[in-house]
């Protein structure tokens, strides 16, 4: 049996915050303002695996009012969701997601991404991909404000 699930997650720039983005520390005057790490793309990730087998969403999972997940690290609930899914018999199959943000480039980073979400998920760096858009100077995120990631995975049942 296959499942798919759909991630999405937007936080906005704050200066005096470190800007983590798929476990990757990312040189820029601004970070993402947040309750954890507030890292994007691993929270619309986080988001999909929940969503593929309807296990509520990572608000609920891990909430903004326990201040156990106050900085907490995204690639340790990363870690504790992936254990939900292999817990229930599922693997991951893929990761296809998007990083919007107008600034700063990120493609030099995906690499580095790839590679650290593998060292939490294990299924190979040729099972997560990870694009970059910009917004072309629309809305929140073009007019730098914001950063939002979306994601979707394919689970299989073992």
């Amino acid at each position: 049996m296959y499942r798919i699930g759909l991630g999405y997650d937007i936080h906005t720039l704050q200066e005096g915050r470190e800007l983590i983005i798929g476990g990757v520390k990312i040189t820029h005057e601004k970070g993402l303002m947040g309750h954890s790490d507030a890292d994007v793309l691993i929270h619309a990730i986080i988001d999909a695996l929940l969503g593929a087998l309807a296990l509520s969403d990572i608000g609920t999972l891990f909430p903004d009012t326990d201040n156990k997940y106050k900085d907490a690290d995204s690639t340790i609930l990363l870690k504790h969701v992936y254990g939900k899914i292999i817990e229930r018999g599922y693997k991951i199959v893929n990761i296809d997601s998007n990083i919007i943000a107008q600034e700063p480039k990120m493609m030099p980073y995906i690499p580095k991404m790839r590679e650290t979400l593998d060292k939490v998920l294990k299924i190979g760096q040729e099972n997560i991909s990870i694009k970059a858009k910009t917004n072309e100077k629309m809305d929140a995120v073009g007019q730098k404000l914001a950063i939002e990631a979306h994601a979707v995975v394919l689970l299989k049942k073992d």
